[in-house]
């Protein structure tokens, strides 16, 4: 098993920024990805960024590739989410994800390859 509990999440201007953090425990995570999707009122879960641990990938969703950074720290078992020039579109509600099976592009943007998933945060941009 896995637990993952995010934080970080809040109200921001447009144009801001924010920092999200997921601390995992459990397991070892030395083959999973790490992923954040969001999903916004009336909207699908749509994925935002992943990591994986080996070799230290990272993947972006186009709408936020740089402006979002997702990095990790192996030893604290913890994944970071930093999010600048925030936009009103960016207000969801955030949740990281663990999958021991995406090792693909499209394995990876996909949420049902994640195995383990946290409550998630709520991120709120203000025009």
């Amino acid at each position: 098993q896995v637990q993952l509990v995010e934080s970080g999440g809040g109200l921001v201007q447009a144009g801001g920024s924010l920092g999200l953090s997921c601390a995992a425990s459990g397991r070892t995570f030395s083959r999973y990805a790490m992923g954040w999707f969001r999903q916004a009122p009336g909207k699908e879960r749509e994925f935002v960024a992943a990591i994986r641990w080996s070799g230290r990938i990272t993947y972006y969703a186009d709408s936020v590739k740089g402006r979002f950074t997702i990095s990790g720290d192996y030893a604290k078992s913890t994944v970071y989410l930093q999010m600048n020039s925030l936009k009103p579109e960016d207000t969801a509600v955030y949740s990281c994800a663990a999958s021991s099976g995406a090792g693909t592009w499209s394995a990876v943007i996909d949420s049902r390859t994640y195995d383990y998933w946290g409550q998630g945060t709520q991120v709120t941009v203000s025009s």
